[in-house]
């Protein structure tokens, strides 16, 4: 089975690197002292913070796992890569909802990076992938599920 390309800014790889070097170094630390102390209370059968401490172990390693492999099939958009012409992963777009008049400023990210409060939307979204490709000036046309959104791209930056 082929792997996913996870497509990434430099900025999401030093984050996704931060994260697993947190998860590696101190938290699992601090869960096997977690599961430790539970040991030291005794007949672990009944114990509830073995049971969570336990839990949480095994949520950590997972995403410890979910993070390498992110990292291995990682493909980095370097920041010369990025064009001011067309929007691309990595464009910082400004658009103008011709419905409403509203701004907004997105950055166009891999799905690994997509935060939607930061105004990072996925490549792969409904959003993202309609304003892949266009330029600046030009309308472009998404359809969610909340009906049919226009919007006028206004600038394309890095």
């Amino acid at each position: 089975m082929a792997k996913k390309e996870v497509v990434l800014t430099q900025d999401g790889l030093k984050k996704l690197e931060e994260e697993l070097e947190y998860l590696k170094s101190v938290k699992r630390r601090e869960i096997a002292a977690r599961i430790k102390q539970a040991i030291d209370f005794g007949d672990i059968s009944e114990n509830s913070e073995y049971d969570e401490a336990k839990n949480e172990q095994a949520f950590v390693e997972g995403r410890i796992a979910a993070l390498e492999e992110k990292l291995r099939n990682a493909k980095l958009i370097d920041d010369v890569d990025i064009s001011t012409e067309t929007v691309s992963i990595g464009s910082k777009i400004k658009v103008k909802d011709l419905d409403t008049g509203d701004v907004f400023e997105y950055t166009i990210v891999g799905s690994a990076e997509a935060n939607p409060i930061e105004f990072k939307i996925s490549n792969e979204s409904p959003v993202g992938s309609a304003l892949l490709g266009a330029k600046k000036g030009s309308v472009v046309e998404v359809n969610v599920p909340a009906g049919l959104i226009r919007y006028e791209i206004m600038d394309i930056m890095k």
